[in-house]
């Protein structure tokens, strides 16, 4: 451990300590050389900031699992002392090539495997599936299972020979028993009604209300969807996609195309009874894009015009998943629906919503039901949504309030996502959403998913996280998941564990591939397990605790008011840290605040959360902004909840390699130098009011500070090394997000610099969060008291 000296009984004194940025740079020179094996049991992996390649031999990737402590406690009273989160963040689809080399090292995607017609080789009793911590017994006729004990028979077809080390023969050459990660071909048992599945679909559904059409909204996505149409995903990169598309507009009512190849012209159906929704054409509804193009085509430039006068300004919203459902039960197959939506549903339909913006309530006990949905409605079209493997995607694009906490209860439930553009402009935004809508139609996913987690004896899987739904205690279930999304994990005791045999976890995925195949991925990870508090310490992860602890918190916040939520979160890492002072540092001084070694930064991410706008708002930021960003955070991975809460800033200096960053924190900022800042979901290019002429006529092609146009939303192209260096590390910034980051500028001293230096989280901030420095003097003092 080393020894933070924080303060004295009376006076503060700075920290005197290896910053932030030490702690990941020393990370990056030490770890990114050689490939990570995953072969070492309990071995936790470079941090989520450094580039590493990964080397499979036995254990999960940490792109697919990131452990909260790779050395579990042996005993549940242990596990309570030390207040240690025990949790795992699952990204099962995770995609590689990993996006954070430049370029990406040619990683292979994990080994499809397929035993015929009989299966994946099972245990008897608990169910998990083959892999490398199953044991071959008796000359490799039976096997022990690492997760229940029992012994079950190889089957006739499986046999193989057992070499001297007991290990069979064939081991390297199946990647189900040398491989922490693989996948299963699932035969017909593995589907539903025992039926093979149909390939998958994907229907757009285009609000047509006054708001949408005159925003360039509807222009804008009937536009694009004529070229993307070509990319829609695909399993073969040479093959056509197999995935068929519809397409619906509305506003009160729903109008319905039939697309089918053999018209001349798209025609439309309209239902206007939107209190009993049903599909009002089968055939030609759902249909091949290479054969219905010239249809689709001819439809998708009509739309804009025949809505270019529209009056309307009511919508409806619950209808339209209705209908969405329903195409999908007609064609008995998964899909997902695209809905681009402008306003709050007030026109008279099932899921109608009322306006319950209500400032006033914030800070208040009745806090928590703005982050509630307003009926059930939207909760009990989720499971109907999830029974049929039918996916929502939302995308929307508000000038005034328009309650996504229940607007997004569908979307969340099924494994889908919400994408935000309040006041859109067609032209300041369009890059962004675009961009956002390639990605989502492009990226890879399964249908119809189905997830549970095993164990070995003596712990089990007891709390999820993330975008899903769940009708029992174990299978996590998602009508979509795409290669973005995580599922987080809380393990609790239910026995003791050894530290002989250490802790099994086994991930496994049932679902429809975008070419209609059932299969079956599988993640395993084993960790370590400790009876010394000093073990558990030293092989701790804390950007996932930090994953853990926010989405542990804004679920929190929809039963109890924030400042609960936020002392509580206090309360629980002083006594993680007053355990460690307690039982494993060397006796110091209670003037001195000790940190174990790989929880450095656990204080700063701390208030990092804790001054999150979902849990202390500042006066400026909207209801549906918090509850956006609640649901956006509960299916994160660790390094995008780690720039989330821990903004990167870059100062851009003359010279080809990427700049180091440096303190989140205004007092690190010069008047004569230029910043670049990273959300994870904005990009900020700050200009101080005396930066060099020759750097301002590098990046914006003009030496004066004055003539720079803040509004701009892209740097232009300029011939010289620096302006194509930092267009090139923008763009790889962004191809390692999931959502495209808009670049805003700003100006020393303009009026966007607020907005700007919200995001410098080491600084006090205007909701009344504390600097870092002085919530480090907080977190002391509640230590010592709990030493006391």
């Amino acid at each position: 451990s080393s020894l933070l000296q924080c303060l004295t009984h009376d006076s503060p004194i700075i920290p005197c300590f290896r910053t932030f940025i030490q702690v990941i740079e020393d990370d990056r020179v030490n770890k990114s050389s050689e490939p990570f094996t995953t072969g070492v049991k309990g071995q936790a992996p470079p941090l989520v900031t450094t580039n590493f390649q990964v080397k499979d031999q036995g254990n999960a990737s940490p792109r697919f699992i990131r452990c909260t402590a790779y050395n579990m406690p042996c005993t549940a009273d242990m596990a309570k002392q030390s207040q240690v989160p025990l949790a795992a963040v699952i990204k099962p689809l995770a995609m590689l090539p990993l996006p954070f080399l430049d370029p990406p090292p040619p990683q292979t995607p994990p080994y499809i495997v397929d035993h015929g017609d009989g299966g994946p080789i099972r245990c008897n009793r608990c169910k998990a599936y083959m892999c490398p911590y199953m044991q071959f017994i008796e000359g490799g006729r039976r096997f022990q299972c690492g997760f229940c004990s029992c012994v079950t028979e190889v089957p006739p077809h499986y046999f193989q020979h057992l070499d001297h080390t007991g290990k069979r023969v064939d081991c390297y050459d199946r990647p189900e028993l040398s491989q922490g990660s693989y996948e299963f071909v699932a035969t017909v048992d593995y589907c539903k009604n025992n039926k093979l599945p149909q390939p998958p679909s994907f229907i757009f559904f285009i609000d047509v209300s006054y708001n949408a059409v005159k925003s360039g909204m509807v222009n804008i996505v009937c536009q694009e969807l004529k070229t993307l149409l070509d990319y829609l995903p695909r399993e073969n990169p040479e093959a056509d996609s197999v995935v068929r598309v519809g397409f619906v507009t509305y506003n009160k009512v729903l109008h319905f195309y039939n697309v089918k190849s053999s018209l001349a012209q798209p025609q439309m159906m309209v239902v206007s009874d939107v209190s009993d929704m049903f599909l009002p054409l089968l055939d030609g509804f759902l249909v091949g894009v290479n054969d219905s193009r010239m249809v689709i085509e001819s439809l998708l430039d009509q739309i804009p015009e025949m809505f270019a006068d529209t009056r309307e300004t009511e919508t409806v919203f619950g209808p339209v998943i209705q209908a969405g459902l329903e195409a999908l039960k007609a064609a008995d197959c998964a899909g997902k629906l695209f809905v681009f939506h402008s306003t709050l549903p007030i026109a008279e339909a099932p899921g109608k919503l009322k306006n319950r913006e209500d400032k006033k309530l914030v800070g208040t006990d009745k806090e928590k039901s703005l982050f509630q949905p307003q009926s059930g409605f939207y909760s009990n079209l989720s499971k109907e949504c999830v029974a049929q493997g039918c996916c929502v995607d939302l995308f929307l694009f508000p000038n005034q309030y328009v309650d996504v906490a229940t607007l997004g209860v569908v979307p969340v439930s099924t494994g889908g996502s919400v994408y935000k553009y309040t006041y859109f402009q067609a032209e300041t935004d369009r890059e962004r959403f675009l961009n956002d809508l390639r990605r989502d139609v492009q990226k890879p996913m399964g249908f119809d998913a189905v997830m549970r987690v095993r164990t070995s004896t003596g712990i089990r899987a007891t709390d999820f996280f993330g975008s899903f739904f769940m009708s029992n205690t174990t299978d996590v279930e998602l009508a979509g998941l795409d290669c973005d999304k995580t599922v987080t994990v809380e393990f609790r005791h239910d026995d003791k564990l050894s530290e002989d045999t250490g802790a099994l976890m086994q991930c496994a995925v049932l679902y429809t591939s975008c070419s209609g195949q059932r299969r079956l991925r599988v993640h395993n990870m084993a960790v370590n397990c400790c009876s010394q508090l000093a073990d558990l310490y030293r092989n701790c992860e804390t950007d996932t605790i930090i994953n853990f602890f926010s989405k542990y918190a804004y679920r929190s916040i929809l039963n109890t008011p924030t400042k609960t939520v936020r002392d509580t979160m206090v309360n629980q890492c002083a006594q993680i840290l007053a355990c460690y002072r307690k039982n494993c540092a060397s006796p110091s001084s209670a003037g001195q605040l000790i940190l174990p070694e790989c929880m450095k930064l656990l204080p700063v991410y701390l208030n990092c959360v804790l001054k999150s706008d979902v849990l202390q708002p500042g006066a400026d930021i909207s209801l549906d902004d918090r509850a956006y960003l609640r649901q956006l955070l509960s299916c994160m991975d660790v390094s995008e909840s780690h720039i989330f809460f821990y903004p990167r800033l870059l100062p851009l200096l003359d010279g080809g390699s990427l700049p180091m960053a440096v303190r989140n924190s205004e007092e690190r900022l010069s008047k004569g130098g230029v910043y670049l800042l990273e959300t994870g979901l904005h990009l900020f290019l700050w200009v101080g009011a005396n930066a060099q002429q020759e750097l301002l006529s590098n990046i914006f092609g003009t030496p004066t500070f004055s003539q720079i146009d803040p509004n701009m939303t892209s740097l232009p192209e300029l011939d010289n090394p620096f302006s194509q260096r930092l267009r090139e590390i923008i763009d790889s910034f962004r191809s390692q997000r999931s959502r495209y980051m808009k670049l805003m500028v700003v100006k020393q001293e303009d009026k966007a610099e607020l907005i700007f230096k919200h995001f410098l989280c080491e600084d006090k901030s205007t909701s009344g969060g504390a600097s870092y420095v002085d919530f480090l003097c907080h977190m002391h003092k509640e230590i010592r008291q709990l030493l006391s």
